[in-house]
């Protein structure tokens, strides 16, 4: 593997395969994005998988409204200045990728979930991922955080605004950030999002 990551310059040079995970960020014009980006302290706001269908390349991804597909093109559009980077899976995960793949695509059609629970009825976007890894392979990918270990606190009025009760503190997420961080993944690309 070539050790250099490529340079926001050169977005010709990524060759995407099934099971890698994107990740972006999107535009700060809403709070939700503003409160995700401020309590992870990370640009990593959103995150989905691509996988091919045909001839296109097309990434599932928990967004508003819902689980959904969108076109990998249409996808890099969304976010804030083209900001965006690739992970793929670690040689020794690479089996796992059709289950994986299968898993993902059980939840199309659920519902967006706003208050960020751990529960499969409603996702999030790194929610998806967390939750078609474990049932694909028993293994968790990424490290739960509870929201009182996070930066919370400037961001109560949003967070309560979307849970429709005071803050969780002892709700555990796992964010676009944290899941990047999974030992099973590497970055193999970097179009400017660092």
């Amino acid at each position: 593997m070539d050790t250099q990551l490529n340079k926001p310059n050169e977005p010709e040079r990524y060759q995407p395969r099934e099971g890698d995970i994107v990740f972006q960020a999107l535009p700060l014009e809403d709070d939700l994005i503003q409160a995700i980006e401020g309590v992870t302290e990370s640009t990593y706001s959103h995150v989905g998988v691509l996988l091919k269908r045909d001839t296109e390349w097309i990434v599932i991804e928990a967004s508003r409204p819902g689980v959904i597909y969108t076109p990998f093109d249409e996808w890099k559009t969304k976010g804030r200045d083209g900001r965006w980077a690739a992970y793929r899976l670690k040689a020794t995960y690479q089996d796992n990728i059709p289950q994986f793949l299968g898993e993902l695509q059980q939840h199309i059609g659920k519902p967006y979930d706003f208050k960020y629970e751990l529960t499969e009825d409603k996702l999030y976007c790194s929610e998806l991922i967390y939750h078609a890894w474990r049932s694909s392979t028993g293994e968790q990918m990424g490290e739960l955080k509870k929201i009182g270990e996070l930066n919370w606190k400037p961001y109560r009025e949003v967070i309560e605004k979307y849970n429709q009760a005071s803050v969780p503190v002892e709700r555990q997420v796992i964010s676009p950030i944290e899941l990047s961080k999974a030992d099973q993944l590497e970055k193999i690309y970097d179009h400017g999002l660092g």
